[in-house]
């Protein structure tokens, strides 16, 4: 990602509220996860399910170094639903797994509070 992800870093450029609802972000729960060793940089296949309308999607996520594989499953997760799908070595990459840096720039996944229908969108 080309974006500045210090936590002091001023605001991205205003935009508009029929801009913000052109990015579909969904919830959905992860249903498998497992090692990348493909992957230029260490990461994760997720397989998550966003429910009936949109179905299960695949996602590489540079997301090791705050998660194991195995604690995954069963965890919900944000994500854009609608961007192209992107080739990330052998593996089509179908939606945007979300997150935030934490102290050391390291992902950690967005994620709701509280378990929510799988498809919800964000508002």
């Amino acid at each position: 990602m080309h974006v500045n992800h210090d936590a002091g870093a001023t605001a991205a450029e205003t935009i508009g509220f029929d801009d913000f609802l052109k990015v579909d972000i969904r919830v959905g729960t992860i249903v498998s996860a497992e090692p990348f060793p493909e992957a230029r940089k260490p990461a994760l296949k997720l397989l998550i399910d966003f429910g009936s309308a949109i179905g299960r999607k695949k996602s590489s996520a540079q997301i090791t170094e705050n998660h194991a594989a195995e604690d995954l499953v069963g965890r919900q997760v944000m994500a854009v639903v609608n961007f192209p799908p992107r080739q990330i070595g052998p593996v089509m990459s179908e939606v945007l797994t979300l997150g935030f840096p934490d102290a050391a720039g390291k992902v950690v996944l967005a994620a709701p509070l509280l378990k929510v229908p799988d498809g919800g969108r964000l508002f």
